[in-house]
């Protein structure tokens, strides 16, 4: 009997043994995962900002620039762009803190933070982002509508037609509808380019939290 009880106590040792190795091959796999998928959302940050300035790159022709000097927003939109770029570089120095941060990390609470740091970060990017394109899209919209010449032609043309009042309703409608619709379609951009890997934090997140209570 005695002999049995020492055998047993012994497996339960081993048994322990083989669940911690388990926790920690676990927890090999998950940081591992973690760091790539950061590295990925920086990776993506980087390509869209590249990708960003040659649109704006091969758009700034002799066309454009007049069209901004009609609108009188000639200096306004270059610095509010420059703004806007040195934003999203310093929303990918984040990105890349936080990789680095996950890279380097040896425990499971300390990782667990910054998967949330790094959900918060990519969340305010792409919060970021929303606003400032419905922000400069709303400014060009009433810049358009004061200082466009076609603009003004249309009004005077419609006004014997219809009340001003309501070709103004039409009109803010038309350009509301524009801005929703255009915004709508970034949103869902950045919802499948940034979701899936958003999904992948989280289930990892959701392991770490078994593991770590």
């Amino acid at each position: 009997m005695d002999e049995l009880e020492l055998l047993k106590k012994d497996w339960k040792k081993q048994e322990g043994s083989f669940h911690q190795i388990s926790e920690k091959e676990i927890y090999g796999m998950l940081h591992k995962g973690s760091s790539s998928i950061v590295k990925w959302i920086m990776i993506i940050s980087v390509l869209e900002l590249l990708l960003w300035l040659s649109i704006s790159f091969l758009t700034a022709d002799d066309q454009y620039f007049k069209t901004l000097e009609l609108y009188h927003l000639d200096t306004f939109m270059p610095i509010m762009s420059i703004i806007s770029y040195g934003v999203i570089l310093f929303f990918i120095f984040l990105f890349f803190k936080n990789y680095k941060a996950i890279n380097t990390t040896d425990n499971v609470k300390q990782l667990m933070q910054n998967i949330l740091k790094t959900r918060k970060t990519v969340k305010y990017y792409v919060w970021y982002n929303l606003a400032m394109t419905a922000i400069s899209m709303i400014i060009v919209f009433i810049f358009q509508f004061l200082y466009d010449p076609s603009i003004n032609k249309m009004i005077d043309n419609a006004s014997s037609n219809i009340d001003p009042k309501t070709f103004y309703c039409i009109m803010l409608l038309v350009y509301a509808v524009v801005i929703v619709v255009f915004i709508g379609l970034i949103w869902l951009f950045y919802r499948l380019l940034y979701g899936i890997l958003m999904r992948r934090l989280q289930k990892n997140y959701d392991e770490l939290k078994k593991i770590d209570y």
